[in-house]
């Protein structure tokens, strides 16, 4: 009889730099207070994939009354071998009052400092990438002032 689940594993997929423009402040909705950051473009770099950030997309991020955001973010990847990814990620940011400031400002802050994690899912009708459909990926991001870094593991 199986009584214990596969204990899962991390392999790293790529490293991502998302450049972003001017955030949009939205305002106050019945979630929280909403904004809206457009891709400008980026790359990803790494033994799973590699290839460019295309711009479009965005992350309709909500910021919370306790300074916490939910990142809720939708772009696409042209790989090397030009393969169309989607890709999506949804998480969490928090953090001190003052760091998370910061970090509004444009500040460089140590990412050891806050908590910056992501769920990554993938979306391709490409041959050579249709295992990332049926990949769940976990991320660890860091924000600068024109950009989000984060690396993607791909849950094993």
């Amino acid at each position: 009889m199986f009584d214990e689940p596969v204990e899962p594993g991390l392999e790293l997929l790529a490293r991502f730099r998302v450049e972003l423009a001017a955030v949009k402040e939205m305002g106050q909705t019945p979630w929280g207070r909403r904004r809206v950051i457009d891709v400008l473009g980026g790359s990803f770099d790494g033994p799973g994939m590699t290839g460019t950030v295309l711009a479009g997309g965005a992350d309709w991020q909500v910021v919370h009354p306790d300074g916490s955001a939910t990142i809720d973010a939708r772009y696409t990847l042209r790989t090397h071998d030009d393969a169309l990814v989607c890709i999506q990620t949804q998480g969490v940011r928090h953090g001190p009052p003052e760091v998370i400031a910061a970090l509004g400002r444009g500040e460089p802050v140590d990412p050891a400092d806050y908590y910056f994690r992501l769920a990554v899912r993938f979306e391709t009708a490409a041959p050579g990438y249709l295992w990332l459909n049926h990949t769940l990926a976990v991320a660890s991001g860091m924000r600068t002032d024109a950009a989000v870094l984060y690396d993607a593991y791909a849950l094993r």
